[in-house]
């Protein structure tokens, strides 16, 4: 018996009514919904165990493998934290070639990245100023950009092309930056508020960068005219086109725009950050790998991962999972790619006594239509995974149904609320086109573990109400 696990099931939350004894009465109820008009032409796989036991509860095509979508996550946050261990934590380093003399560096400097994807735009100011107090005042050579960590191939093989410029379709690189706290890296906010009407609305970009151009075609209208704004960078390039209208009264629009290349990005703001702390440089702007020779000037690292694992799982951050993957292919095979990644994460489904060959791994996120898991398969592994000296982190890091706070709730903020249950469904959610998943805990008297996966639909809408229904059942509502 996992009893560490029984007790965080138990705990803390208030818990759902029904009763092992009751199973009867709920498998009826499951059957009976998973046999609605609505799932016609669909295809949707239900496996529930016990989570004392492990036990399979109740099975509707457990066995027939699905594409989860972001439950994918579930996977690579679990082997995370077994392969690189929750105390992990990114290092990125600032690194020369050369010597200081009478404050005059006289080498390159380098900026390494080694896959942080919480770096933000105050953690190279902080950079600069650490160089300053080290007696830094002139460069003489290049500011050179090493993202050589990871490989050069900075998109999942399935990434469509209409995804590349949403935020949760960002470049990954092993040197990149985030605009904000949420840490999607490799993005940049651009806040688009009205202006005069019949005139182009104003435009902030945060951080503020020359990196990328903005070519604003969108109008103010009058508040009694709803807008309708479009904002898209263009694909193999960082020009940002807006367009569309926007009411001139009504709120400003942010969209997280992902950049192409961000490594030079990184760059760019960090020459500036150097240039604003008026450090003098004589040389060029350079992405290139760091010589072995080279010394660390300053280094810093990020947040454990146990605490990363917040936003990562929160807020279904797709950087983050593919970041930890090619993190623990760079750590354990020497390669940082989705290859040597996705090799790991088989090798931990392995330990776990699942068997990969009978799925389909394409990336670490679920943003791959590829991929392909059997729900019963993936109910096993969250059952295994209560054994684990880092199950709290994990369990902690999942939605909250119903929950309002943002990094507890999540993605299920606003879902089942005022509901048997609200705090009692503990559960990473997932979603595509014609995909959505949710597979997790439930927190009752007889504590359950569960996966839904659900394929092949047309109406997404009816789908999340088919899926809070089956919440409902599990949750020990009589529906």
């Amino acid at each position: 018996m996992m009893l560490s696990s029984i007790l965080i099931l138990s705990m803390g939350c208030k818990q759902g009514k029904g009763t092992l004894h009751q199973k009867g009465k709920w498998s009826s109820s499951l059957h009976r919904i998973l046999s609605d008009h609505r799932l016609k032409g669909a295809i949707a796989g239900v496996s529930v165990r016990s989570a004392k036991t492990g036990d399979l509860l109740f099975n509707h095509n457990g066995d027939t493998r699905l594409t989860p979508a972001s439950n994918m996550k579930l996977i690579t946050g679990a082997a995370a934290l077994e392969m690189l261990g929750s105390d992990y934590r990114f290092t990125t380093e600032v690194c020369t070639d050369g010597e200081i003399h009478d404050g005059t560096l006289i080498g390159n400097l380098y900026l390494r990245g080694k896959g942080d994807p919480t770096l933000l735009r105050e953690d190279f100011d902080q950079f600069v100023s650490e160089l300053k107090s080290i007696g830094v005042k002139r460069i003489e050579g290049n500011v050179v950009a090493d993202e050589s960590w990871f490989d050069d191939q900075h998109l999942s093989e399935d990434m469509i092309w209409s995804d590349e410029h949403e935020y949760y379709g960002a470049q990954i690189s092993a040197l990149t930056v985030s605009p904000n706290t949420d840490y999607d890296a490799g993005t940049i906010m651009v806040t688009v508020s009205g202006g005069e009407i019949g005139s182009a609305p104003e435009v902030v970009l945060h951080p503020k960068t020359n990196y990328v151009d903005i070519n604003n075609l969108a109008t103010t209208v009058s508040s009694e005219e709803e807008g309708e704004l479009v904002i898209k960078r263009n694909h193999g390039s960082n020009t940002i086109t807006i367009s569309g209208t926007i009411s001139q009264v009504g709120d400003p629009k942010t969209n997280w725009i992902a950049v192409w290349n961000p490594s030079a990005y990184v760059m760019d703001l960090f020459f500036e950050s150097l240039q604003t702390h008026h450090i003098t440089l004589s040389g060029k702007k350079e992405i290139a790998s760091t010589p072995s020779h080279a010394k660390t000037l300053l280094s810093k690292k990020s947040m454990p991962l146990s605490e990363l694992l917040i936003p990562f799982m929160k807020l279904s951050n797709n950087g983050h999972a593919e970041v930890l993957l090619k993190e623990m292919g760079r750590v354990h095979l020497g390669k940082g790619s989705f290859e040597a990644g996705l090799e790991v994460v088989k090798t931990f489904l392995r330990s776990e006594g699942l068997n990969p060959n009978n799925m389909c791994l394409r990336d670490g996120s679920g943003i791959s239509q590829l991929n392909l898991i059997q729900p019963n398969e993936l109910s096993k592994l969250l059952y295994t995974l209560q054994s684990k000296n880092w199950f709290a982190s994990f369990f902690d890091s999942l939605p909250v149904a119903g929950a309002q706070e943002r990094f507890v709730g999540g993605t299920l903020r606003e879902r089942l609320r005022q509901t048997s249950a609200e705090n009692v469904i503990i559960a990473k959610t997932g979603s595509l086109i014609g995909v959505t998943s949710m597979s997790g805990y439930i927190k009752r008297k007889e504590p359950l573990v569960f996966s839904v996966i659900m394929n092949n639909f047309l109406d997404e809408e009816e789908m999340e109400k088919i899926e809070d229904e089956i919440m409902l059942i599990l949750a020990g509502e009589v529906l």
